[in-house]
């Protein structure tokens, strides 16, 4: 299909990510050149299953330590260094990084995609240069004032950007770990990687696609796109036309505000698990999260109508898992009711296998007044004893008070509690 690039939404868009960002903060606070020095920061000194958060370079190259892998996989030797994990720290470092930023343009141009990572549209040509100056001046800037490395990927779109980061920029010792790709340019340096680094393909939608014969970008770029649409919905469509270049995404962040408070969407809690669970562990996790997920919504006096669950199978049984989620007709934000609907999801698709990752997620909001106002069912007394269990987590932490269940073998709350992320503050 012959595409006019000409007509295509075209803008400077970084992707700028802190090269094993948790380990390079911890090097940072020690005086040490990320670089060069073998650090591991984990989860949990405390267990030695606990997962690696992040390894710098010299780790992943000479010791194949990197994030996922496990306290007891790390060597012992005096020069390697483990770590706790202390996220507010990381915090702190990425809210001065993204006050960097600023400097470079408004608040509207940068997308904040996670911790270590931050999409930035590049406008201000008059003021700080093309974009490769530009580039190299805000890598040079967090360098200087925050001694942490920076890769940045450039291109037209935020797909582009974040490819060109993904494969490119982060191995691109020559260039200064900057890359850069066009409309024009992507065909030429993109499409021979393997689909599994197009940013958005996981393990289960690749082995899809390696059944149909796509097994790098370039095969997936000249799809028929009609075939893969009525094959995998609007996600193929979408699919086809990342691995063409094309995305549409509006580059500037606009957020929808409410007396300056931004419109929650959906409430969700995920987590991975030390061991593997089976049996009524795997409730009692499910629990836990939904407990998490409920209050969250109760306290943004939120309810929601669409109640999801995520299950991952452990790597040691082959990985997969399933994903699903059910509709009710009234908005809730009571834990028993969430609770119910995700046990009816995992009876209905649970195989039986161990299980490592559980998500439970809450969406199709509307305000809780809905739920005040239903005549159907009164839940007074239950909303009541939900708001009294609320304030008292609020007051003494949400340790004080929790289910019965969470004292058993697959409990989580007591481990997670006073965490950022899952992980110690």
């Amino acid at each position: 299909m012959d595409i006019d690039l000409s007509k295509l939404p075209r803008h400077d868009i970084f992707c700028i990510d802190f090269k094993s960002y948790y380990a390079s903060v911890e090097c940072v606070l020690r005086g040490l050149d990320p670089l060069t020095t073998y650090l591991v920061v984990v989860g949990d000194l405390s267990r030695r299953g606990s997962v690696v958060l992040a390894a710098s370079p010299p780790m992943k190259r000479d010791y194949g330590i990197k994030t996922g892998s496990r306290l007891y996989e790390i060597p012992q030797h005096p020069k390697i260094h483990v770590v706790e994990a202390r996220m507010n720290t990381y915090l702190d470092f990425s809210m001065q990084a993204l006050r960097i930023l600023k400097r470079y343009g408004p608040i509207e141009c940068i997308s904040v995609y996670s911790v270590d990572e931050v999409f930035f549209t590049y406008d201000s040509h008059r003021l700080f240069g093309d974009k490769w100056t530009a580039a190299r001046s805000i890598q040079k800037t967090i360098k200087r004032e925050l001694g942490l490395p920076v890769a940045i990927g450039i291109g037209n779109n935020y797909f582009q950007s974040k490819s060109c980061l993904d494969c490119l920029a982060k191995h691109s010792v020559e260039t200064g770990f900057i890359e850069e790709v066009t409309y024009e340019t992507f065909p030429q340096k993109m499409w021979h990687f393997p689909i599994r680094e197009s940013w958005g393909i996981g393990r289960r939608m690749e082995r899809k696609l390696n059944r149909l014969g796509i097994y790098t970008i370039g095969d997936l770029a000249n799809a028929n796109l009609s075939t893969m649409k009525a094959r995998f919905g609007v996600i193929g469509e979408q699919l086809v036309l990342h691995a063409r270049g094309i995305d549409c995404t509006h580059p500037y962040y606009k957020p929808v505000l409410n007396h300056h408070a931004i419109v929650q969407k959906g409430f969700g809690s995920g987590i991975t698990l030390l061991r593997n669970y089976m049996g009524s562990d795997i409730i009692t996790a499910i629990l836990d999260q939904t407990e998490e997920v409920a209050q969250r919504a109760r306290e943004a006096k939120m309810a929601g109508r669409t109640i999801s669950l995520a299950i991952g199978y452990s790597s040691d049984v082959g990985g997969g898992g399933f994903s699903k989620s059910r509709t009710i007709e009234t908005p809730t934000h009571l834990t028993r009711k969430i609770f119910q609907v995700c046990k009816e999801l995992f009876f209905e698709n649970y195989t039986g296998l161990p299980v490592r990752n559980i998500y439970v997620g809450l969406t199709n909001l509307s305000s809780d007044d809905v739920v005040q106002l239903d005549l159907f069912e009164d839940d007074t007394k239950a909303r009541q004893l939900a708001s009294t269990m609320d304030e008292i987590r609020k007051k003494y932490g949400k340790a004080s008070l929790f289910w019965a269940s969470s004292l058993t073998g697959g409990g989580t709350v007591k481990d997670r509690s006073g965490k950022i992320g899952g992980h110690k503050a």
